[in-house]
């Protein structure tokens, strides 16, 4: 008998998503975004995001069992972010989660939400190397992860960032371009008619006396912001300054990424997260990792953002490992720390614990 079909939620933040894997496998996947609701505020508003998930959760599930050609009697585990994320946005996918996991008396597993992006890429490009260095890049997350066995062993934290994560870094500056939201993609795009040598931003923390993969983004987002306020005759060249901005943020971050698969002797790069699709995060990985001899490992662009099949992905490994299900009153944990894959409760309140 095979491995049982994981139902996976990811309600984190502005995407409510729903994904199927079996084995290793994706069967199908839906995502519901609610990103248009905000962008006239500049930013994710907790509020409306937790009503959009409640709206979108159930027809969501539908749409992923319908593309996979299966019914909710299908489903033999399922699994849901449990934290890091938005409290109220969490709540609604975990309490969706543990209905149907109820209903159909089947395990259910909390999962943290950065573990199901490292996840992710085992989706299209099987088993992750043993071990394997995970460059995680998203609105709210700049981490650098050493990386063994997802579903039984500790995740070690190499670096993060210390302030504003690289998309968050993106999201900001693209306002003060004068950029719609979200910022990543709008930066991208203006990037493409500019000269990336145009404006000399900073590399924060690359110095020899720094952290070695610690990452900085407030620095180069005050200079951005500094530079296009320089421009008072109001012709801010929006290309040159979007397309620097975006070498410097990508030069960071593959420079420490290939710097620590060195380090560790690690020959595998997995970069994962939003800021993942950025073209030029994606190209200079590519270049530097072939000049080194490292494999590059990048999702495509669908499973990039959040996404339930990253999560049901996790569940995945988890349910082959054997590991134990979370009991059905497992809660959330808002700013959960990347230990393991599974978040479970303990007296004092949820956090990781081994699988």
């Amino acid at each position: 008998m095979g491995s049982p079909i994981v139902l996976g939620i990811e309600s984190s933040c502005d995407e409510t998503g729903a994904g199927l894997v079996q084995g290793g496998r994706l069967l199908g996947h839906a995502v519901a975004s609610s990103m248009a609701e905000h962008a006239r505020f500049g930013g994710v508003v907790p509020e409306i995001a937790s009503r959009a998930h409640l709206h979108a959760l159930r027809p969501v599930v539908r749409q992923a069992l319908d593309e996979a050609g299966l019914t909710l009697s299908d489903i033999g585990a399922v699994a849901v972010t449990t934290g890091p994320g938005l409290s109220g946005a969490l709540q609604v996918g975990l309490a969706g989660a543990k209905g149907i996991a109820y209903a159909l008396d089947v395990p259910l597993y909390g999962v943290h939400h950065l573990a199901g992006h490292v996840a992710a890429d085992t989706l299209t490009h099987g088993p992750l190397p043993d071990p394997c260095v995970v460059l995680i890049v998203s609105g709210g997350h700049t981490s650098l992860l050493l990386v063994r066995d997802l579903a039984r062993d500790p995740i070690l934290h190499l670096g993060d960032t210390l302030d504003d994560a690289a998309g968050e870094c993106f999201d900001k500056v693209a306002r003060v371009f004068g950029l719609p939201y979200p910022g990543g993609p709008a930066v991208d795009r203006a990037a493409r008619e500019g000269d990336p040598r145009a404006v000399p931003f900073p590399r924060p923390l690359t110095g020899s006396r720094d952290e070695p993969y610690a990452f900085s983004f407030s620095g180069l987002k005050a200079a951005a912001a500094r530079w296009a306020e320089g421009h008072t005759d109001g012709k801010l060249p929006v290309a040159d300054g979007a397309a620097s901005l975006q070498e410097a943020v990508a030069d960071v971050l593959t420079r420490k990424a290939v710097a620590a698969c060195a380090e560790y002797g690690v020959g595998t790069l997995v970069v994962v997260g939003g800021v993942a699709a950025n073209s030029r995060v994606r190209s200079l990985a590519e270049e530097r990792c072939r000049a080194a001899g490292i494999e590059l490992r990048v999702p495509p662009l669908r499973l990039c953002t959040d996404n339930g099949a990253m999560i049901a992905a996790v569940g995945d490994f988890l349910v082959r490992a054997g590991a134990e299900p979370a009991p059905l009153d497992v809660s959330i944990d808002p700013s959960a720390p990347l230990e393991f894959a599974a978040l479970h409760p303990v007296a004092t309140g949820a956090k990781a614990v081994a699988a």
